[in-house]
């Protein structure tokens, strides 16, 4: 029996997301694992990064209550009308658009949880735990918004 050499793989692609609510926990599990299997590897990793400033990478379960808890912490931790430095457009000198949002507060937010998560696959699939489930936070919206998922690891030909 012949056995292949393996080879190095990567892959790139962009997740375009509509988001709908000021804060929404957006859940691109089955998206990562369907990229995951295209990509053929059967070792490596998938790094997911968001593209913005006002959303977040995050791993944790999918239950509507905690959910709900976790947007309730976040208005505790930077509720949106704490008065942010980042808001006032008389004051600010950098960085500003004409369509300037008030969202100092989802700075804030996106602070506390991390632009980008890391995933180990093994054996051609996504390694996650019992619960996890991988979410784009958005802090900021609604918005359009896009997540960068890398894949690198080992296939065979």
């Amino acid at each position: 029996m012949e056995t292949l050499a393996p080879t190095s793989t990567y892959r790139h692609t962009k997740i375009r997301i509509t988001t709908e609510h000021p804060t929404q926990f957006i859940d691109i599990t089955d998206r990562l694992r369907e990229l995951v299997s295209e990509a053929g590897i059967r070792f490596g990793l998938v790094n997911v990064q968001t593209l913005h400033t006002t959303t977040a990478i995050i791993v944790n379960e999918f239950e509507p209550l905690l959910l709900a808890d976790f947007s309730t912490l976040l208005q505790k931790v930077a509720p949106c009308d704490a008065g942010y430095r980042h808001d006032d457009v008389t004051a600010r000198t950098v960085n500003l658009t004409a369509d300037e949002r008030v969202n100092g507060h989802a700075h804030c937010r996106a602070l506390l949880l991390g632009p980008s998560a890391c995933l180990n696959v093994i054996d051609g699939r996504l390694l996650l735990g019992r619960w996890q489930r991988v979410f784009m936070v958005e802090l900021d919206g609604p918005r359009e918004r896009e997540v960068s998922v890398l894949i690198l690891g080992e296939g065979r030909r």
